[in-house]
C-alpha cells in the first residue's frame, strides 16, 4: 500500500522519500566529489552532513515524541503547568501535605509524575526511619521472641492519599483506552476516504466539499495511542499532498490554500524566532511543541518550491531551542554534580562520627543531635545524577546503621551493668524482706542499716525496674523500723497529754475563719502552726493526729490563694519540722532520697521533652507551631516549675542536716 512506504515522512511538508528520487541523490554526491580534493576529505564531510542531520533529527524527534504522548493524553499537556519540585527536600509532613494537595485536581493524569516523585522521596525517608526504630528495638530487646513493630500514623495517611490518586489514574485509564481504539478507527477511514477521492471522473466541486468535509473531520476525530500517532499523521499528510499534487484541481483555489498556509507556517517561524531569544528556555520548548503540533495537524500543505525551504527554517529553528535546552540540563547536571559532592562529604562526617568513642549518656546525646542535623542537611542537599541516585543513599544508610551499631554497643554495655546492679538490688530486697519480721532488735538492727548504706552505693537499675525494686525496698526497711520504733516507743505521761491538747485544738483550728487580709490570715496559720508544735509529740501509735492537722492546713492554704509553689514549700516545712522533731534521721535520709531521685526524674523528663521539641521544629515551618508543639512547651514550663520546688526541698533539708 501507498501509506506503507511512507511512514518515516517528515513533519507535514511532505519532505519523503517519495520526492527525492535515487538521481536526484546521486547527482548531489557527484557535485560534491568533483569539489572535494582527497577521499579523506569527502568522508570527513560527509560524516559532517551525517552528524548535522542527526542533530536535527534528535531535536525534532523530541518534539515529536513528546507531541505523540500527549496527543494520546491531553491531560498531560497541563503537567507543564504545575513545577515538579525536588521532593527530596521535603518532610515527611510536607510530603503527605503536598500528595492532599495534589490528588484533589481533577486532571490526574497531569500529577501524575509529581505523585510519583512524591512517593518515591517519601518511601525513601520512611524506610530509613523504620530501619532506625527497628535497630534501636533490637538494641534494647535483646530477646529474640519480641517482635519489632512501628506504627507511622503519617504512613497511613499517605497511603490513603495514594490510594485516590490510583482509583482516579485507573478510571481515568479505562475511559481512555475506550476511546482511544474508536478515534484511532475513525481516522484509519478518513484516510482511506481520502485515497479514494483521487479520481478525475469526479465533479471537482463535490470532491472539493468532500475533501474539505473529510479535513473538518479529521480535526474532531480525537486522541489515538502515541504508538501509531506518527505513522497515521504521516499517511493523512501524505494523502492530502497526493490531492494537492496530483489530481486536476482549480488551479487558482488550490494556490490561494497554498498561499494561505505558507502564511500561517511563515507566522509560525516569526514565532520560533522570538521564542529562540526568549530567557525562560522550558517554556520556550512547551510553546515549541505547541507550534509544532498546529503546524502539523491544523496547517495543510505548501507548494513544492516553498516545502523544503520553510521546513528546514522551522528545523533549523527547532534545533536552536532544543540545544539551548540541552545547555540548560548540562547546568541542571553541573548543579547535581554539587549536591553529590555535599551529600558525599556528610556521608563522610557521618562516618567520622560512627568513629569517635564517648563515654557518657550527655556526650552521645551531643553525638546523636549531630547526626540528626546532618541527616537533614542530606535531605535538604537536593537532586544527584540519577545514575548515581542509589549508590549515595546505600552510602548514606550505611553510614547512618554504622553509627547507630557504635551508639547502640556503648549502652549495651550499660546495659549490662544495670543488669548487673539489678541483681545486686535484688539480692539486698530479699534480704531485707527475711529480716523485717525479725524480733532481734539489737542484732538485726545493724545489718538493715549495713543492707540500706549498700543500696546507695550500687548505681543505676533499668528504668522499668526501678521504682518496682525501690518500693519493695523501702516498704521492708519502713515494715522493720516502725516495729523497732514501737518497740522503743512508750505512751509517757508528756506525749500523752500532748495528744489530748492537740486533739482538742483540733476543734479551735476547724472553726478558724479567714478575714480576707492575706497577711493577716498567712500570720494567723503560722501561729497555728507553732501552737501545734508547742504541744510535742504524741505517742507513737496516735500519730495519726499528724495527719488531720495537716488535712486542715491543706484546706485553709487553699482557701488562702497561694502560689503553688508557696502552699507546697510551707506544708513541707511543717512535715519536714514533725520529722526533725521526732529524730526520726532515717526519715529523713529516706525523704532526701526520694527528692533527689525525684529531681533526677523531673530533669529526664524536661530532657526528653526539650529533644522532642528540637526535633519538630527541625521538621517543620518554625513560624506554623502546630498544637503538639504548643503542648510540649506547656509541658516544659510545668516540669520545670516542679523541678524548682523540688530544689528548694532539698535545699531546706539540707540546711536542716547543717544546724
Amino acid at each position: 500500500m501507498l501509506e506503507e512506504k511512507n511512514d518515516n515522512l517528515q513533519e507535514a511538508d511532505g519532505k519523503s522519500g517519495i520526492e527525492t528520487n535515487d538521481s536526484t541523490t546521486n547527482d548531489a554526491i557527484e557535485v560534491s566529489q568533483s569539489e572535494i580534493p582527497n577521499e579523506d576529505s569527502n568522508s570527513e564531510t560527509e560524516n559532517e552532513v551525517e552528524n548535522n542531520q542527526n542533530l536535527h533529527q534528535e531535536a525534532l524527534d523530541v518534539i515529536t515524541n513528546s507531541n505523540a504522548e500527549e496527543s494520546e493524553d491531553e491531560t498531560l499537556k497541563e503537567r507543564h503547568d504545575i513545577p515538579i519540585q525536588d521532593y527530596n527536600t521535603f518532610s515527611l509532613d510536607a510530603l503527605v501535605d503536598e500528595l492532599k494537595k495534589l490528588v484533589n485536581i481533577d486532571k490526574v493524569m497531569s500529577v501524575k509524575d509529581h505523585i510519583e516523585e512524591i512517593k518515591k522521596a517519601f518511601l525513601l525517608q520512611y524506610h530509613h526511619l523504620i530501619e532506625e526504630k527497628k535497630e534501636e528495638f533490637l538494641a534494647s530487646n535483646p530477646d529474640p521472641n519480641e517482635e519489632f513493630e512501628y506504627h507511622l500514623p503519617l504512613k497511613s495517611k499517605f497511603d490513603e492519599y495514594y490510594n485516590v490518586f490510583r482509583e482516579k489514574r485507573n478510571t481515568h485509564f479505562k475511559h481512555l483506552q475506550t476511546n482511544l481504539k474508536t478515534n484511532l478507527d475513525n481516522r484509519l477511514a478518513i484516510v482511506e476516504e481520502l485515497k479514494e477521492l483521487i479520481n478525475p471522473q469526479e465533479n471537482i466541486k463535490d470532491t472539493l466539499k468532500h475533501f474539505n468535509e473529510l479535513r473538518e473531520r479529521w480535526k474532531n476525530a480525537g486522541a489515538i495511542p502515541k504508538d501509531k500517532y506518527n505513522h497515521v499523521w504521516n499517511n493523512y499528510h501524505f494523502h492530502v499532498e497526493n490531492f494537492y499534487d496530483y489530481l486536476h484541481l482549480d488551479r487558482e483555489a488550490r494556490d490561494l490554500d497554498f498561499k494561505h498556509n505558507l502564511e500561517l507556517k511563515q507566522k509560525i517561524i516569526a514565532r520560533v524566532e522570538e521564542l529562540v531569544n526568549d530567557a525562560d528556555i522550558n517554556k520556550s520548548f512547551r510553546e515549541l511543541q505547541d507550534l509544532h503540533r498546529i503546524w502539523k495537524e491544523e496547517i495543510g500543505p505548501v507548494s513544492k518550491e516553498h516545502r523544503d525551504t520553510i521546513w528546514n527554517q522551522f528545523s533549523e529553528l527547532t534545533k536552536k531551542i532544543h540545544d539551548k535546552r540541552e545547555v540548560l540540563f548540562e547546568n541542571q547536571r553541573a548543579n547535581e554534580q554539587q549536591n553529590l559532592e555535599i551529600k558525599k562529604g556528610i556521608i563522610a562526617k557521618i562516618e567520622v562520627l560512627g568513629t569517635e568513642k564517648v563515654n557518657s549518656h550527655s556526650q552521645w546525646l551531643v553525638q546523636i543531635q549531630k547526626v540528626e542535623e546532618l541527616r537533614n542537611e542530606f535531605f535538604a542537599a537536593g537532586k544527584v545524577p540519577s545514575e548515581v541516585n542509589e549508590e549515595t543513599w546505600a552510602a548514606f544508610k550505611t553510614a547512618v546503621r554504622n553509627f547507630n551499631a557504635f551508639k547502640n554497643s556503648f549502652y549495651k554495655d550499660i546495659k549490662k551493668d544495670q543488669n548487673d546492679n539489678l541483681n545486686k538490688k535484688m539480692a539486698l530486697v530479699t534480704k531485707a524482706k527475711e529480716l523485717q519480721e525479725s524480733t532481734d532488735f539489737s542484732a538485726t538492727t545493724p545489718i538493715m542499716k549495713q543492707i540500706q548504706e549498700e543500696w546507695k552505693q550500687i548505681g543505676h537499675v533499668p528504668k522499668k525496674y526501678s521504682d518496682k525494686i525501690w518500693k519493695e525496698f523501702k516498704d521492708a526497711c519502713n515494715h522493720y523500723f516502725d516495729k523497732l520504733k514501737e518497740h522503743k516507743s512508750e505512751e509517757n505521761s508528756e506525749e500523752v497529754a500532748a495528744f489530748d491538747n492537740k486533739k482538742a485544738y483540733l476543734d479551735t483550728l476547724r472553726a478558724f475563719q479567714l478575714t480576707g487580709d492575706h497577711k493577716t490570715d498567712l500570720d494567723a496559720i503560722k501561729a497555728h502552726i507553732e501552737t501545734w508544735k508547742g504541744f510535742g509529740k504524741v505517742p507513737f501509735s496516735r500519730r495519726h493526729i499528724e495527719g488531720k492537722f495537716n488535712k486542715i492546713l491543706d484546706a485553709l492554704f487553699e482557701k488562702l490563694s497561694l502560689s503553688k509553689k508557696e502552699s507546697e514549700m510551707m506544708r513541707f516545712a511543717n512535715r519536714i519540722d514533725s520529722l526533725s522533731d521526732s529524730n526520726d534521721t532515717r526519715k529523713l535520709d529516706n525523704e532526701k532520697i526520694f527528692i533527689m531521685r525525684k529531681i533526677e526524674e523531673v530533669q529526664n523528663e524536661i530532657f526528653q521533652l526539650e529533644n522532642n521539641i528540637q526535633f519538630f521544629t527541625n521538621t517543620k515551618n518554625a513560624k506554623k507551631e502546630n498544637s503538639i508543639v504548643t503542648e510540649v512547651r506547656k509541658n516544659i514550663a510545668i516540669h520545670k516549675e516542679s523541678l524548682e520546688v523540688w530544689k528548694d526541698k532539698l535545699k531546706q533539708l539540707r540546711n536542716l542536716g547543717q544546724e
